[in-house]
């Protein structure tokens, strides 16, 4: 929700662990800094310094920073400029993907070994509805004690934990319990918790929104829970009016979803400056497929639709989409439709961004694949493949297209110039 600075941070002691847990069958688990921290993991070091992580360059973005470096005012989002003026005294690392993979999955393998109702919502926080797991490991806050001391130990992180009856609620609770704290909203004083909080500590509350209620008089939640809704509603329109109001007073019917159906599967890249050579956008399209490729096929899913976003130097943004017979999975052939949009948009102005997203997924094993006409049973779906495999034991850096090798070029966010060749000219022969 990204709501932390919104949260009033005092402990208050009818909101501490020791709190009345009754019918609070919803913890909201979210770590800590979770990309500084597991960068902190691997360099002890670095404990107790500013840690910043994200992009290094000069367009890059930040996205996690250790608690030392907040007290800077460096936050998530920020740009990496703006960070280094605020802290140049801070340690600056990029995002170590592969080991906040690991990370990730080990966290999700800790909560799922308390109950298989887990819903993450990204790589470092999930609901879980612990109802099911009393009886075997006690109280949700018994439970919520267990998770956080398991994280210590066996993942040296720490976590925040908000628990509640609702996944609302239980979100706002860990908010306020960071970092490293346990919050319990009894069901009996949820009012009590929620009224007090500024308006933009509600879901769906932007800034705009908050602006508009501050207009209107709004300040607090209590305040919006007790206004007219016909106000709210000819403020911010008849959905969000409905539920804003329904939030206000602390009702979220949701359970928790443990399928939550990716939509679709992407990847960007930002210029640290403007390009307009269209060998140096080709060259991005095609790591951009490459990338969106292996995630696909990780994730078990194909999709029939992909699409292209261009953001031009004076920050326009085009996308661009196009939908085949076939969902694929293959990096090449995303490639091949990517460079194709780009090409039909005849773009001659700077680029600032690019970026390649497959969507209309569906699991790969329940959708059959047409054969193109001419195209060999085995060929380059089993070249990416052993790719795939390669990359698994090796890392990244082991193998890549051979045209994202030779010459750095120093415009693009990412390069890795010690890859092994895979030719994109002529798929393997049937063997």
């Amino acid at each position: 929700m990204g709501r932390s600075q919104a949260l009033p941070k005092g402990r208050d002691p009818r909101f501490g662990p020791g709190a009345d847990d009754a019918g609070c069958d919803i913890l909201h688990v979210d770590m800590d800094a979770f990309f500084a921290s597991v960068a902190v993991r691997a360099r002890p070091e670095l404990r107790g310094r500013p840690v910043i992580v994200g992009g290094v360059g000069p367009r890059g973005v930040v996205s996690s920073a250790s608690y030392e470096a907040r007290r800077f005012g460096v936050r998530s989002a920020m740009p990496t400029a703006r960070a280094r003026a605020l802290c140049p005294r801070g340690i600056f690392l990029p995002v170590d993907g592969p080991a906040i993979g690991e990370a990730s999955r080990a966290v999700m393998a800790i909560f799922r070994d308390v109950t298989p109702l887990v819903e993450p919502l990204s790589s470092d926080e999930a609901f879980l509805d612990v109802s099911g797991a009393r009886r075997l490991l006690g109280a949700p806050t018994e439970i919520a004690h267990l998770i956080r001391r398991r994280m210590r130990d066996e993942q040296q992180l720490t976590c925040s934990v908000g628990v509640a009856p609702t996944k609302f609620v239980a979100k706002l609770g860990s908010t306020r319990a960071k970092p490293d704290g346990l919050i319990v909203v009894p069901a009996g004083l949820v009012l009590e918790f929620l009224h007090p909080l500024p308006v933009d500590a509600l879901w769906g509350v932007g800034e705009r929104a908050a602006e508009t209620l501050r207009r209107l008089g709004l300040t607090t939640v209590g305040e919006i829970a007790h206004a007219p809704v016909g106000m709210l509603r000819g403020a911010l329109g008849e959905a969000a009016a409905a539920h804003l109001h329904e939030l206000s007073w602390g009702r979220d019917p949701r359970g928790v979803s443990p399928e939550r159906e990716e939509k679709s599967i992407g990847a960007e890249m930002t210029y640290d400056t403007d390009v307009a050579d269209p060998a140096v956008i080709r060259k991005s399209l095609l790591a951009l497929a490459d990338k969106v490729g292996a995630r696909l096929r990780g994730a078990g899913v194909v999709g029939r639709t992909v699409a292209i976003k261009v953001r031009l130097a004076d920050f326009r943004t085009v996308n661009r989409s196009r939908t085949v017979h076939t969902s694929t999975d293959m990096s090449r052939e995303i490639f091949e439709i990517s460079w194709a949009l780009f090409t039909a948009l005849g773009a001659r102005e700077h680029i600032r961004l690019v970026g390649v997203r497959v969507e209309g997924l569906t699991p790969a094993a329940t959708t059959s694949r047409q054969l193109s006409l001419g195209e060999p049973e085995r060929g380059w779906r089993e070249a990416e493949a052993a790719r795939d495999a390669v990359i698994a034991r090796f890392g990244p850096a082991g193998l890549g297209p051979a045209s994202l090798l030779g010459r750095s070029d120093p415009r693009r966010t990412e390069n890795h110039p010690h890859s092994a060749v895979v030719p994109l000219s002529d798929p393997p022969s049937p063997s």
